[in-house]
């Protein structure tokens, strides 16, 4: 049962289960982002992909990372539980990465044409499906096992959840300093392998401390409770298993075919809109009307933010290999190390910030937090162009200019990830408060795939391409650069001065 007050169960005033979870997570998040720290340039340096194909595939993968939890949740709810659905996400897990430290030769060039070798290329295909699967049912569910631990009015609910997004980022933050350090330095299948070995770490932390979270997260209502139905090699999880085995089979012929991909997210996109108009005129009240179009805007514009903000994880990591002046230690992908290191530094700030202007009734509006984001993530942009405008004679940028743009990034991430999530439970209509809720991750995908597109458009395709590293390649990046600063700038900007009728409208 849910912990309701201090017992001998509680370890640092919470339950023994958050720190069983918190770890868990952390491991979990070590084993994703130091994977996603090496994507990138694992896809451009050791497959020989172009940056146009390249960040095609990275915004796939991502894509399906986002989209995964909405099919792994219904599983979780209603089939297998948060706790059994956390532990086979674990599994699939660690299959997938380790898969991805079986990196093969590298591939050539003979002629004009890229030599791949065929079973170590789809080995790779195949790790990232195992990790999109995993990831799909692990997300929602051990998130939600952190929710069961305490009644909702326990005072400690929230300091909970803080406490378990901060091993979110030590992970993060730890994970792309060390895992992209050993695969750029002695090895791709080091990195790769390291990140597989975090996942394994976590899975037995979860398996060990399990009597700490045994009494949530059970079996959804209408199991039976016996033996054989409660452990996971029982007869009836099995189409289950069948249906998870299909899954990870479709995501790894999607994650190789992303303009089919981007075909599908078009048509449900189209889809969820024409629900949307339909239930908002024919089921709605005025008032659940007008907040349903609030939070459709909103959910809009927030794609555009996490476009610009998934750059960290492919464009913006392949400038930092080619035009920024890294020194002798540092390699590319533990740059994104600065994200994790600035929400470590600043997220108790933000909390201060708005619990203290909520106080003086002066906290900015979601709307307004919303077009404050997407603003800073285009002042990101035009502060590395600025900087980039000092580089030396090679087309090298100090690396003072990079951290900035992760600093603004991260501001912004803050004044919208955070609002985000509460604002679906707050704006949706009761009765499909769980399909908004979906909407909100599947824009996260759709975001995630126009990522990749918009990487794509900086291509500078390798050893045979006609732009040359240095001062040629920041001109193709300084430029797009540019464009897309401006660009948010602009859309938030527009975004804060319609804010005051977007706030009417959510009543």
């Amino acid at each position: 049962m849910p912990y309701t007050h201090q017992s001998s169960e509680d370890f640092l005033g919470h339950p023994k289960g958050l720190y069983v979870l918190f770890l868990t997570e952390m491991w979990e998040r070590f084993s994703y982002y130091g994977m996603r720290a090496l994507l990138i340039l694992y896809l451009t340096k050791h497959f020989l992909f172009g940056d146009k194909e390249a960040g095609l595939l990275y915004g796939s993968y991502a894509a399906l990372v986002y989209a995964m939890p909405v099919i792994g949740g219904l599983i979780a709810d209603r089939y297998l539980g948060f706790r059994r659905s956390t532990l086979l996400g674990a599994w699939l897990l660690v299959a997938g990465h380790f898969g991805m430290a079986f990196e093969g030769p590298n591939a050539i060039y003979v002629g004009d044409e890229v030599v791949r070798d065929s079973f170590y290329e789809q080995t790779f295909y195949l790790s990232l499906a195992f990790i999109v699967v995993g990831v799909g049912l692990l997300k929602p569910s051990i998130s939600n096992l952190v929710g069961q631990l305490y009644l909702q009015s326990d005072p400690r609910r929230d300091s909970g959840f803080t406490i378990f997004y901060m091993g979110i980022n030590i992970g993060a933050f730890s994970a792309t300093l060390l895992c992209a350090y050993l695969g750029e330095t002695y090895g791709w299948r080091y990195g790769f392998g390291l990140a597989g070995l975090g996942m394994l770490v976590g899975l037995f932390t979860f398996i060990r401390g399990g009597k700490h979270i045994a009494g949530v997260g059970g079996l959804p209502a209408g199991f039976e409770q016996s033996k054989e139905e409660i452990s996971l090699a029982s007869r009836k999880f099995w189409p289950v298993y069948l249906g998870l085995a299909v899954s990870v089979i479709l995501v790894w012929q999607l994650v190789q075919y992303s303009k089919d991909l981007g075909i599908l997210l078009i048509i449900l996109g189209l889809g969820i809109l024409v629900w949307f108009c339909w239930f908002s005129l024919k089921r709605c009240t005025k008032i659940e009307r007008d907040r349903m179009i609030a939070l459709l805007v909103l959910i809009s514009f927030s794609v555009f933010f996490w476009a610009l903000f998934e750059q960290a994880g492919s464009s913006i990591t392949l400038f930092t290999d080619r035009n920024i002046k890294m020194g002798e230690i540092f390699t590319a992908g533990m740059f994104q190390s600065f994200n994790p290191l600035f929400i470590i530094l600043l997220a108790p700030l933000f909390a201060w910030l708005w619990t203290k202007l909520g106080r003086m009734n002066l906290e900015p509006s979601a709307p307004l937090k919303f077009g404050l984001a997407i603003f800073q993530v285009g002042f990101g942009f035009a502060i590395l162009v600025y900087g980039s405008s000092f580089a030396g004679p090679d087309g090298k940028v100090a690396v003072i200019w990079l951290a900035l743009m992760y600093l603004f990034h991260t501001t912004g991430e803050l004044c919208l990830s955070p609002v985000g999530l509460a604002m679906v439970t707050r704006l949706s209509v009761g009765q499909v408060g769980g399909m908004m809720m979906g909407v909100w991750f599947l824009s996260s995908s759709f975001a995630a795939y126009i990522g990749g597109v918009i990487a794509g458009a900086m291509a500078i395709e390798g050893d045979n391409s006609s732009v040359s590293v240095g001062v040629e390649s920041l001109s193709v990046y300084t430029d797009v650069f540019a464009q897309l600063g401006i660009f948010a700038m602009l859309l938030g900007l527009g975004l804060m001065l319609i804010s005051p009728l977007i706030k009417r409208l959510m009543h």
